[in-house]
């Protein structure tokens, strides 16, 4: 909410040299970044989350990138990196994903986000997020400095690809552990074709799962890397569920009787299966 304030001015030296029409047009996109991340503080909503978390790294690049400008101002752009670098890390945070996937529940259910994949963060999610701001941002910068050519070259060839990977990003949004009044729902687009129900009668526990514990031969570790958070869920008989397959086609029909996910919030999304009548299995220690 106070990036116009805390790092507003950086931006502002930042753009000085710039020729008016891409000026301003960076500046109607920089304000329209900040307002789409501010809806998101104030109405979450899973599309929301996919938006900041993809637009807060960029602001903190442009402040590094002005901070390193021999004519900048040292207190301002100091201010403008601490402001958005807290800003990345608060909506990279559990909190607001908590409240986004919860905003869009259904009755009386509740959702607690799985862990992305920390593999995405040496270089993939990145990366993606970066090419996103790159191709919407592009086009329009170039169009504006007189650039036809490449601008229209930037559009054709930038839009299509921030789209696909906004639709990759999103995905991570869109990944819960649910606790519905029937039992438990899993759903990652990520690891499942459709979202899988498992009764409640069905579950014969819940537990933690240290960060170090083995996995058996027998669990299907839908976890794609993450440990933190980590909860087994066994049943009393082989429940049926279809793998995702590459690029979202097909898929493969297994059949389980223990699953392993990770989630934010482990020990509230048990106590809250304990007082749903889900049985939970308290781990020693």
């Amino acid at each position: 909410m106070t990036l116009p304030v805390t790092a507003g001015p950086a931006a502002s030296d930042a753009l000085a040299s710039w020729a008016p029409a891409p000026r301003a047009v960076a500046e109607v996109m920089l304000w329209g970044a900040w307002a789409a991340g501010l809806l998101a503080v104030v109405a979450p909503r899973p599309p929301l989350l996919t938006a900041i978390r993809t637009v807060a790294p960029t602001f903190v690049l442009l402040a590094l990138a002005t901070a390193i400008r021999a004519d900048t101002d040292a207190l301002a752009a100091a201010g403008a990196v601490a402001a958005t670098a807290a800003a990345a890390v608060l909506v990279a945070g559990s909190d607001l994903a908590v409240v986004a996937a919860n905003a869009i529940a259904y009755g009386d259910e509740q959702r607690f986000p799985l862990r992305t994949p920390p593999g995405l963060y040496a270089g993939p999610l990145p990366a993606a997020r970066a090419l996103v701001v790159a191709g919407a941002a592009g086009g329009p910068l170039l169009l504006a400095d007189g650039e036809v050519v490449l601008g229209a070259l930037a559009l054709v060839l930038g839009v299509p690809l921030a789209l696909f990977l906004v639709r990759a990003l999103h995905s991570l949004s869109r990944r819960w552990v649910v606790l519905v009044p029937a039992g438990l729902v899993v759903a990652d687009p990520l690891t499942l074709a459709d979202p899988v129900l498992f009764i409640r009668e069905h579950i014969v526990a819940a537990r933690a799962v240290p960060v170090s514990a083995p996995v058996p031969a027998d669990v299907l570790d839908l976890r794609l890397g993450a440990t933190a958070g980590s909860t087994l869920l066994t049943f009393d008989e082989p429940a049926e569920l279809l793998r995702a397959g590459r690029a979202r086609r097909g898929g493969q029909l297994v059949s389980v009787s223990r699953l392993l996910v990770a989630t934010v919030r482990r020990r509230e999304l048990l106590g809250t299966a304990a007082r749903r009548r889900i049985p939970v299995e308290v781990t020693p220690g």
